[in-house]
């Protein structure tokens, strides 16, 4: 009887192992969402053209200044359209509600920042105060530029 306990609590034991020793195959990562693709130097850049040309204005916290200047956070301007965005960049913006809220500071053109300095910061600030929205990239810049009319 102790040997035929044994012998059962060993091939117990044996087929155990043998099912872990068989480890299901690995999931396949998933895919990156939009977001994700945004890369830290891609930020790292956006953050510096925004603290040059942005900051003044807009703030340290993207909040922008009540009746003056629009925040950047969470506003279908930052998170929408990315061609209306890019032209805000390159025509500049007066005596347009944001959000329902009318703001009166007149923001100037910013055409003299090249396409990948205007996707770099575009992408910073669809990345930062809360906001996360796909990167815009210089081609979508370059392509905008050329149609655009101010």
């Amino acid at each position: 009887m102790k040997a035929l306990l044994i012998v059962v609590g060993f091939l117990a034991w044996g087929s155990s192992q043998a099912v872990a020793q068989k480890k299901p195959a690995p999931k396949p990562a998933a895919k990156p969402s939009a977001t994700a693709a945004v890369s830290g130097a891609m930020l790292t850049a956006g953050k510096a053209v925004y603290v040059q040309n942005c900051l003044t204005c807009h703030q340290a916290d993207g909040g922008g200044v009540d009746g003056l200047n629009p925040p950047l956070t969470k506003t279908n301007y930052v998170l929408g359209d990315k061609a209306r965005l890019i032209k805000v960049v390159l025509n500049g913006l007066q005596g347009e509600d944001i959000e329902g809220e009318p703001y009166n500071n007149v923001m100037p053109s910013f055409d003299i920042l090249t396409d990948q300095q205007i996707a770099d910061v575009l992408t910073y600030v669809r990345n930062s105060f809360g906001n996360k929205a796909s990167a815009i990239k210089a081609p979508e810049v370059k392509a905008t530029r050329a149609t655009n009319k101010k």
